[in-house]
This record gives structure tokens, sequence and C-alpha cells, in this order.
């Protein structure tokens, strides 16, 4: 009848929870109290006012994802954008680009995805083998299905944690340091890349140090600009840095998460079946965040993979699984819808629909040249040199990680990004 009407008030309870992983412990909110841009510039300012022999060696190493987001934003190409981001970032020693990273976590994740097939005869849950690189995805596995989920999640580490263990361990040898004499910040397009790096599966005890000591999301970056009162644009160009061999921007194939499961279903093709695969066609099934892709030979279905981007869909895949109805050798899953290039800790760009402005970042991610990880040089000589060969066990150390399950902590409901 037009009057004004107060509302009931709204009531929450537990069992209107989608343990979408959303949520926080209070054991992680003090890990992540560590995990800020306030927190960077704070050590940055100790760091400097300390004396010489007590000083850290600062590197940042930067997220494609982000690097195209900030590209976005500023209305740069992508070489610029890192170029003058390294500029920026000279404050600090070295700014690496993890792409490098990403080379060896690919090539790992090929590699385990074989002894998983080989072994599904004798082990029910080598396959499928579903993707770890997205920490959202991993703290709702550990903390809602635990031991189920657990030994289907391959335990190759992210890219950004191989990036932790190559600077606190080869690069740390290289600079003639310990582990704890560097400081070691990245840049992610995703909030829960703090959780992560707070694990104590990647805390060494012998030095006292995380592999990955801060994370700042990319809009804690414009920030870190706005803070300064420094344009982008307005900054000088510098060489980019590089841990091993040419420093060079370059893309992976297969979409704006890394394209873990286009390198893995060739590879397989390939190693399993002989078969070159050229160009991969996605087909989309409940919606385009849930495709499939197939593998067939003489109507013989060979190998047949997805990707399941968000909660609505990991969700539908978990109950898949739990059914015994899961046709897929892999998944590559993922929390943000249209994965990583959408992650929450990315930028929104002023006045542009979020369609326009993911395509936007899509397109400056995918500007570089895309590089086949088995033919970069630099991997190659570090996995040879330092690693001693794949397979051995310093590669295992480095390359590879555990999961746990969890119990939540119902108390902490309330604290949410």
């Amino acid at each position: 009848d037009g009057e004004a009407q107060r509302l009931e008030k709204a009531r929450i309870t537990l069992n209107d929870c989608l343990a979408c992983s959303g949520c926080i412990t209070s054991a992680e909110s003090v890990l992540i109290s560590q995990q800020s841009h306030g927190e960077l510039c704070k050590v940055l300012a100790l760091n400097k006012a300390a004396a010489a022999q007590e000083q850290k060696l600062v590197v940042v190493s930067v997220s494609p994802q982000s690097r195209a987001s900030l590209a976005a934003r500023c209305k740069l190409g992508l070489l610029e954008t890192a170029q003058k981001l390294t500029t920026f970032l000279k404050s600090v020693h070295y700014v690496f680009d993890t792409t490098f990273s990403r080379n060896f976590s690919l090539l790992e994740s090929q590699r385990e995805f074989l002894r998983r097939f080989h072994r599904q005869a004798e082990d029910t849950k080598a396959l499928p083998m579903l993707a770890s690189a997205c920490p959202g995805w991993i703290c709702y596995a550990e903390k809602t299905h635990g031991s189920f989920i657990i030994p289907h999640i391959s335990t190759t580490k992210s890219p950004q944690q191989i990036m932790g263990s190559l600077v606190k361990g080869y690069f740390a040898e290289q600079q003639h340091l310990p582990p704890d004499r560097i400081y070691h910040v990245t840049v992610m397009p995703c909030y829960d890349k703090k959780l992560e790096a707070s694990r104590p599966d990647f805390f060494n005890q012998e030095y006292q140090t995380r592999d990955v000591d801060c994370v700042i999301t990319t809009g804690e970056v414009l920030k870190l600009l706005e803070q300064e009162g420094v344009s982008l644009s307005d900054v000088e160009p510098s060489p980019l840095d590089t841990m091993l061999g040419g420093a060079e921007l370059s893309t992976h194939r297969g979409g704006g998460s890394g394209g873990f499961l286009e390198h893995i279903f060739r590879h397989a093709a390939q190693h399993l079946f002989g078969i070159h695969v050229g160009s991969i066609h996605y087909r989309p099934l409940k919606n385009k965040d849930f495709q499939e892709v197939t593998l067939e030979r003489d109507g013989e279905v060979l190998l047949q993979f997805a990707l399941a981007y968000g909660f609505r869909n990991i969700q539908n895949l978990v109950q898949k699984l739990k059914r015994g109805k899961c046709p897929y050798q892999y998944v590559e899953v993922m929390a943000c819808p249209s994965g990583c290039l959408n992650g929450g800790g990315q930028i929104k760009l002023e006045g542009e629909s979020s369609k326009e402005e993911l395509q936007q970042v899509e397109r400056l991610y995918e500007s570089p040249r895309a590089e086949v990880p088995e033919e970069n040089q630099a991997v190659r000589e570090l996995c040879e040199q330092w690693l001693g060969g794949w397979g051995s066990g310093r590669a295992q150390q480095v390359l590879h990680t555990q999961y746990h399950a969890v119990e939540r902590e119902n108390s902490a409901l309330s604290i949410k990004w």
C-alpha cells in the first residue's frame, strides 16, 4: 500500500553455511595480519633503517594475472606495465615473474598425472586427479570433505609456492645467503593466496622462515601506488629481472588460470596414446564454467578432462565423485567463476561491465608469446643442475606438498573477506 514497513531481522545459522571457504578461522586471521601492503611498508622501512649486516634481500614475485589487471587499469601494454612496475618496486632488490615457476608446476603436474594413470588399477583414488593451484578450493576441500577428497588432489605445489621454494632455496644459494636473510613478497590476484603462504607446510623450521613471507593482492599494489602519489603510466621503465636465463615476458596456453588442463591433456595424449593434440575443443555443460574435453580414437573415449570453476560447479563435481559417477581423469578446479583472472584481489575497472572488464584483462594476459614449458632452457638447466633431475629427492621436496583434513571453527564464521 506504499507505506513504510520495518522488515524482520534476517537470521543466519550454521545450517545456511555453504562451506565455501569464504570465512577464515581465528588462527588464520592472526596469520594473515602479516599479509598486507601495510605490513610490507613496515618491513621495508625497518629493513632500510637496519645495519647493513642485518638487512634482508627483498624479492617480489609478480603473477601474470595481477600484471594483466594492472595493465588494464593503467591502460598500458603488458610489457610496459612489467617494466614500470619493476621501477616502482625498486625499493626492493629483485622483481621476478611467477610464469617461471609455473613452468615447474605444469611439468610436474604432467608427470604426476602419468604416475596416477598407471596406478589406477590398484588405487581407486588415483583418478580423477584434481588440480591444486587454487588455495580457495584447497581450503574448502580440507575443511569440508577431508579424507574423502584429499587423495584425489594433486600434490604438486602451486606456482606461488614453487616460486617460494626457488627464491628461498636456489636464489638464496646464488646470493650466498641463508633463507631467512631473504624477504619474499608475492603479488597475487587472490586473497586466499595469503592463507596458502601461511600454511605450516611452507615454513622452514631450521631457519624459522616462510617460503613466501608476505602476499599482497593486485588491488593492494594499486593502493601502494596511490599512497605514494604515483601514476604507473608516469613511471620510467626498467629492464626486467630474471632468476635464470633471458628476461622476456611469456604466457602459457590454456586460459587465465595457468592452463593446467591443456598442458596435462596434450602431454597425456602424446605419452599414453601417441596422439599429437593441436587445438583443444571445449564442450560447455551446465554453464561456461563447467566444460569438458575428450580424446577419442575410433569412437573410443581415451581421455576425458574437465574444468570446474566457482563453488556451484565444485559442489556438483564433489557430488559426482561421492556417487561414483565422475567420468573424468583430471579436473582443473578453481574457486573463482571465470578463474584466476577474475580473482577477488583483482582491480575492478571503473565504468566497465564485469564482462567487458574480464575480456580486456584476458586480451592483455594472452598478448605475450605462449611458451611450451618443455622447451624452456632455463627451467631445464635449473632442474638438472640444482634439483638433480625430475624425480630426485630434492625435486620431490621442492615441487610437492601435502594436504590435511581439518575441523572448521564455528566461532569464526563472522570473519569474512
